[in-house]
């Protein structure tokens, strides 16, 4: 399978090259491929009308596989995933012991870490806006 969508990257790649080049080879309306090489119509690249009927067939062309090759990567991209539920389901919470679960035999320790607890939770409520 990763051979396979290997394989759709290049042929997209490859398509979206030609593409740029079809369409940078082709020439405006009023420009004519003769005039550019100092003789007429008759004498351009690909003949009197032919320039445009070919690279405009052969743009079309290139242009329908690029489209096939990003429909065969959205059918593969989508294949792959599994539905989420949300943003936030992989996020892991940690929570911190309460201070009534401390243990009795170390007040002193208690004490430290509520009076370490108290400055943020007061700065967290400064932070707020008042209603």
């Amino acid at each position: 399978m990763q051979t396979l969508h290997t394989l759709v990257i290049i042929v997209q790649i490859l398509s979206a090259l030609a593409i740029i080049g079809l369409v940078l080879l082709q020439h405006g309306k009023g420009a004519d491929m003769g005039a550019s090489f100092g003789s007429g119509a008759s004498g351009s690249l690909f003949g009197a009308t032919g320039s445009s009927n070919f690279l405009s067939k052969a743009t079309g062309v290139a242009a329908a596989i690029f489209f096939a090759a990003t429909l065969g990567l959205a059918v593969f991209s989508s294949g792959a995933r599994k539905p989420s539920g949300g943003v936030m389901e992989g996020v892991t919470t940690v929570t911190q012991p309460a201070a009534a679960s401390v243990p009795a035999s170390a007040p002193a320790a208690a004490s430290a870490a509520t009076a370490a607890s108290a400055p943020a939770s007061a700065a967290g409520q400064a932070g707020q806006i008042p209603k």
